[in-house]
């Protein structure tokens, strides 16, 4: 285990209750009172009775949404997360398109629109576009993911190996949605592409084997030539990670629970390894932590090696341990605009293929399912195809 590994398996020291409690409180107050000042207050001049109505509103929502998604995600009601995790999403969309709207205000009020009349066109607006952005978003989640395509050159990859498909999917989140019929429809998918490799890079689900039993068991139908791999992400840390890690087991899947395996073709070979999560540390659970050096240990140092690695983040152990092509998925893209901005200060790369070193790249999926709130905004989902070169022979 690496120097930054062992810093990786520290506890974090949680912050303060009472701090987190404000800081919880603080953002429940913008991301509800800057959509109600928008709507409601502002200077729409509502009658009374439509400001009162759409307070009150706001206030049982703003309210409720807390309790639901503590007894949604904290006690596993299926029902509670899904009111909750809607919530999240409807509530991000208006304050997202509130501060737009209020950008928009100002540029009518240059051009002399006076109030209410001006901040009805911005209520307006706003509400027609968070709909419309819901209604599409909605659908881009629930759909069956599309294929991305991508020729992946590796320096070392012997001319045997020219040309090996790998079928990267990655965070299903089998949550308290219902979405067997979905996951059987990426299995078809995934199969039709007739791989030699399948690969899923974590967060498998939301909530116990148990739960998602009917959701995630088309896997053992997933069909590829050398091997279907997988490693844990860190919502399985949430979610019983010992039991996923033996549940892909019973359907067939090789989890790569820090080790590596070999694939040969025409006399070619190549290392496809797995760490654990870098969360996993934190887990408490024996042996679980991010270990490069345990996952390529026997192995040949002159074969290329291909890691998956459930976050962009870990590319830096990647590098140092002289990996030519990391698979991860983990930021979903940013799943709902303009979150990506957010994800981007926790890891180095959003979504596609990147380069971090002479030898090491990153290949970043933008995800094949969604977590919590069902909707995804300008990030869509995907299924990769990568199709791994050798060098051009003279």
């Amino acid at each position: 285990m690496s120097v930054g590994e062992a810093v990786e398996a520290r506890p974090r020291r949680r912050a303060p209750r009472a701090t987190f409690g404000v800081l919880i409180t603080v953002i429940l107050l913008l991301l509800f009172g800057v959509p109600w000042a928008t709507l409601a207050w502002s200077g729409n001049a509502w009658p009374t009775p439509v400001f009162a109505a759409a307070t009150a509103v706001f206030v049982l929502v703003a309210a409720s949404f807390p309790v639901l998604m503590f007894r949604g995600h904290g006690g596993h009601s299926d029902a509670a997360s899904r009111i909750a995790d809607t919530t999240l999403g409807v509530v991000w969309v208006l304050f997202t398109w509130s501060i737009i709207g209020q950008a928009f205000g100002l540029a009518l009020a240059l051009f002399g629109v006076a109030d209410p009349v001006r901040s009805r066109v911005v209520t307006a607006v706003v509400l027609l576009i968070s709909a419309l952005l819901l209604t599409w978003g909605y659908a881009e989640a629930m759909r069956v993911s599309r294929v991305r395509r991508i020729d992946v050159v590796l320096p070392r990859l012997g001319p045997g190996l020219d040309g090996l498909r790998v079928v990267l999917i990655t965070d299903t989140h089998y949550g308290p949605i219902d979405r067997s019929r979905w996951s059987r429809g990426v299995v078809d998918v995934v199969n039709s592409l007739e791989p030699d490799i399948v690969a899923h890079t974590g967060d498998i689900a939301d909530g116990q084997v148990e739960q998602r039993i009917s959701q995630s068991s088309p896997l053992a139908d997933v069909r590829a030539r050398f091997a279907r791999v997988y490693v844990t992400g860190n919502h399985e840390y949430f979610s019983g990670a010992l039991g996923w890690v033996e549940h892909m087991t019973s359907l067939g899947w090789d989890a790569l629970h820090n080790r590596h395996l070999v694939v040969t073709r025409n006399g070619d070979s190549l290392i496809v390894a797995g760490v654990d999560d870098r969360t996993a540390a934190g887990s408490g659970l024996p042996g679980h932590h991010a270990d490069h050096e345990a996952a390529l240990s026997g192995a040949d140092p002159a074969l290329p090696v291909l890691l998956l690695a459930h976050q962009p983040q870990q590319i830096t152990g990647a590098v140092a341990h002289g990996v030519d092509l990391q698979l991860s998925g983990h930021t979903h893209g940013g799943q709902m605009w303009p979150f990506h901005y957010l994800v981007r200060i926790d890891q180095p790369v959003l979504q596609g293929l990147s380069r971090h070193s002479d030898r090491t790249q990153l290949y970043t999926s933008r995800g094949t399912g969604f977590w919590g709130p069902p909707f995804r905004i300008f990030a869509p989902s995907e299924i990769t195809l990568l199709t791994l070169r050798s060098p051009a022979t003279p």
